[in-house]
């Protein structure tokens, strides 16, 4: 994770904008809010930018959603990993 990249697009776009880019990407290939990578780890951060911003949108700081975020990842592996 790009803890950089998500910080600087979180700022920079809304969460719609930002599902906007996600859903270009996955149509076309191409998007206005993260150009440097794969198809597949721009959707992944991205998507990771949504959260935190929707997140800061509604009251949380950045750091603050950034540690929610990593949060939530880590109960997803958690869960994935008891599955197996």
């Amino acid at each position: 994770m790009d803890i950089r990249q998500i910080r600087e697009i979180a700022r920079k776009f809304s969460p719609e904008q930002i599902e906007g880019c996600i859903s270009r990407q996955m149509e076309t290939g191409e998007n206005i809010c993260l150009t440097d990578e794969t198809s597949e780890k721009t959707v992944n951060e991205l998507s990771k930018a949504e959260v935190v911003r929707d997140l800061m949108d509604h009251g949380m700081t950045l750091a603050d959603a950034l540690r929610e975020l990593a949060r939530r990842m880590r109960l997803v592996q958690k869960g994935i990993q008891q599955e197996k």
